[in-house]
């Protein structure tokens, strides 16, 4: 996928809208916290976090045919977030994203939210399989890890 670039400063405010409008999309109805949701969760907070900080921006790429359409970030081989704006969805691009990431960055695990089958059959389709490790984030938030499969497995 050609469209596929290292996120620049001028991005964040997008990469911040994409993320900010998929937690809501995507979680608000697990969590059901408005506060969090509607208050702590803002886009100009998380465009400063991308903008305001080298390392996060380095390891994040943003797919763009014109429009920023699609972002994940990586740390090391772990793939971080990977989000595609709602409108844009199930044309490829987080297919996209994700086989950019495995092949050209070596991404080989993740985390999911255990409450988030979307993501988790998003991930299935596309090589990921359950390592069997669960984690509980800030103590009551269910994760599952999930590993890149070989051709070979």
């Amino acid at each position: 996928m050609t469209n596929i670039r290292a996120a620049k400063i001028s991005d964040a405010s997008r990469i911040a809208e994409m993320i900010v409008t998929n937690y809501r999309i995507n979680f608000f109805h697990i969590f059901r916290n408005e506060d969090y949701y509607f208050r702590e969760l803002n886009v100009l907070d998380m465009a400063s976090e991308y903008a305001d900080n080298p390392d996060i921006l380095a390891n994040t790429y943003v797919y763009d045919d014109g429009v920023v359409k699609g972002m994940f970030r990586v740390n090391e081989d772990e793939l971080v977030k990977l989000f595609v704006e709602p409108a844009f969805q199930s044309q490829g691009i987080g297919g996209g994203l994700l086989n950019y990431a495995v092949n050209e960055l070596n991404v080989s695990w993740l985390w999911a939210l255990e409450y988030n089958t979307r993501g988790i059959e998003f991930y299935k389709r596309n090589g990921f399989r359950f390592s069997g490790e669960k984690m509980l984030e800030d103590g009551w938030i269910p994760l599952l890890k999930l590993t890149k499969q070989s051709s070979e497995d």
